[in-house]
């Protein structure tokens, strides 16, 4: 079976556990007042959007890839991990004033229909919040012994406060000039820290033995290294239509990803200038094309790609060291070399 299948499978099961939750949860807050449950359904709109649901298929697949079995208890597990996920969405687009996730708008621009700007981003930030606090309630109630949960709980802590953490310096290097040992301080608390805590609390309350708890937290990392690179590199060189959502938003809000970061300190000033001139404006369609032509042309672009490369090389080769069975080692594998391959779509 392909990743993508895989993927499919695990996140129907996810998705139908996530829904029977909100129909919990909706129905005590229309006991509370009527636009309290109105919020939850768009959060529900949100949070069942179609994607891959890689976070939570990560802790299902780890789960079930040392104990070949998918039981209730893990899937309730899951609800909590996919709205941890949808938490920190909620509060990046809304820090990014994005319009738009996954081809919809996104909650802050959903929400401010209702009133006013003010209105949808405030009640954005309340409900991130209380969505972390489902997430956790989630898990929580999911009837692992209270041992597990707690090292569970203690990941997801940790694993959230390095993701506020990075999103900090991601703003702050808005504004600053920054180099690649930099970024990686940045990239460590991002989607590093997300693999990481999503893949060691399914192996943790599969009762992993320590040792693959250790290599897995370095497979995580280099997943998450690679992936991002990947990401921001789509978020470059994908269409509105590939993308759903507007190219270039990076480098409109004067992000530095690591592609346009090797890019700027390229050996070509003229091209470097070029280049830090569009940063944080917004870009015609003209504009958009000179930039990725000069992150290309300064070599930016091939640089993040074989350094994406590499990471996801060390990744492969460290999980296949664990007592994964055979399946869960192979999806990861297959996702692994899908990053790789992807980075070939854009030249």
């Amino acid at each position: 079976m392909s990743w993508e299948k895989t993927l499919d499978q695990y996140g129907l099961l996810i998705e139908e556990k996530t829904r029977g939750y909100f129909t919990e949860v909706t129905g005590k807050a229309y006991n509370y007042h009527p636009f309290i449950a109105e919020v939850y359904e768009t959060l529900k709109e949100f949070v069942l959007r179609k994607g891959r649901r890689l976070a939570s298929c990560s802790t299902l697949l780890m789960y079930s890839g040392y104990t070949t079995k998918v039981d209730d208890q893990i899937l309730k597990v899951c609800v909590g991990i996919e709205l941890y996920r949808h938490c920190i969405l909620i509060h990046d687009d809304l820090i990014d004033r994005d319009d738009f996730r996954r081809g919809s708008k996104t909650v802050h621009k959903t929400l401010s229909e209702k009133r006013d700007e003010r209105f949808g981003e405030g009640i954005a930030v309340f409900l991130g919040d209380i969505v972390y606090t489902l997430a956790v309630k989630a898990i929580l109630d999911s009837g692992f012994e209270e041992s597990k949960l707690t090292r569970v709980l203690r990941i997801l802590f940790e694993g959230y406060r390095e993701v506020n953490e990075s999103q900090i310096l991601d703003m702050l290097f808005e504004n600053e000039d920054i180099n690649v040992d930099e970024w990686y301080v940045m990239a460590s608390k991002r989607a590093a820290s997300l693999f990481k805590a999503t893949m060691l609390v399914g192996a943790l309350l599969a009762d992993a033995p320590e040792r693959d708890l250790e290599i897995l937290e370095e497979v995580a990392v280099n997943i998450g290294y690679a992936f991002d690179i990947q990401d921001d590199i789509i978020d470059t060189y994908a269409s509105e239509d590939q993308y759903g959502r507007p190219p270039c938003r990076d480098l409109t809000l004067n992000k530095k990803p690591l592609h346009v970061i090797c890019a700027l300190s390229s050996q070509n000033r003229e091209k470097s200038e070029a280049l830090r001139r569009l940063l944080g404006t917004e870009l015609s369609a003209k504009e958009i094309g000179l930039a990725r032509l000069i992150i290309k042309d300064s070599g930016g672009l091939e640089i993040a790609k074989e350094i994406s490369k590499t990471h996801a090389e060390k990744a492969e080769a460290l999980i296949n060291n664990t007592r994964l069975n055979e399946e869960t080692k192979r999806f990861f594998s297959s996702f692994i070399n899908y990053i790789e391959e992807s980075l070939e779509w854009y030249k």
